[in-house]
């Protein structure tokens, strides 16, 4: 991956994470390695703002079920139940993945957590209503044109009500912070390539306005995190 690249639009090509043909036990390091590249960038934030938000605007309820899809080892789920356990919150959390290897990390690392559950399956064949909130964190980068639209549109259709996105700002300075921090921390093919690519494939407010008006959705906010993240909360449409 070079460290200089174009970021005026958003990037097209796979990420080798995009290639299930691949994985094993390099694909596993590599979420070892994402979970303390997640730490050092503070990847969680944007997440826990999401909900928050969304949670107060459908009344504070004081039981809440959350579905995070391609959640990989779920690991920005630990500040989610530390909130939780703060407000009062009894929490639910299923952690979706369609990679086995996603899915052995997550129920390692939530081994002892009884409220959080894995499940193997793909966004598509969950049922409607799924969870009162779905999230995706790092996640709907992986899509561009009409299958972003249709994958959003899945969330919010697995949601009761609604939708919080965590995902990346496509800027030149997390870009080199995140080349140069991922060949630091890690030698694994997986994050040294992924790692820059995901930024080059993420996001600015242009592309999420295009997003607010190709979902038809007036209520969508997106909201710029630290570090060099978007928070971004789709609430359901009730018809």
């Amino acid at each position: 991956m070079p460290f200089f690249r174009t970021l005026s639009v958003r990037a097209k090509e796979d990420e080798l994470m995009d290639d299930f043909s691949m994985g094993g036990q390099e694909l596993i390091e590599a979420l070892k390695h994402l979970r303390r590249l997640n730490r050092i960038l503070a990847a969680t934030g944007p997440t826990k703002a999401g909900v928050e938000k969304l949670w107060q605007a459908i009344g504070r309820p004081r039981t809440l079920s959350i579905l995070d899809v391609g959640a990989g080892s779920g690991d920005v789920n630990q500040k989610l139940l530390q909130w939780g356990e703060q407000k009062g919150i009894q929490l639910e959390i299923t952690l979706v993945d369609i990679t086995e290897e996603a899915c052995q990390e997550a129920r390692h690392l939530f081994r002892h957590e009884p409220r959080v559950k894995v499940i193997q399956a793909n966004l598509q064949e969950l049922a409607d209503g799924s969870a009162d909130i779905v999230t995706g964190s790092q996640f709907v980068h992986h899509f561009d044109g009409q299958q972003l639209v249709d994958m959003v549109s899945h969330m919010r259709r697995a949601s009761n009500y609604g939708v919080v996105i965590n995902d990346i700002h496509r800027h030149p300075v997390s870009y080199a912070a995140v080349w140069v921090v991922t060949r630091m921390i890690s030698r694994n093919r997986y994050i040294r390539h992924d790692g820059p690519l995901s930024v080059a494939k993420g996001f600015k407010g242009k592309d999420w306005q295009e997003l607010k008006l190709k979902l038809q959705s007036e209520a969508m906010t997106y909201t710029w995190k630290p570090l060099f993240r978007y928070s971004v909360v789709i609430p359901k449409q009730v018809n």
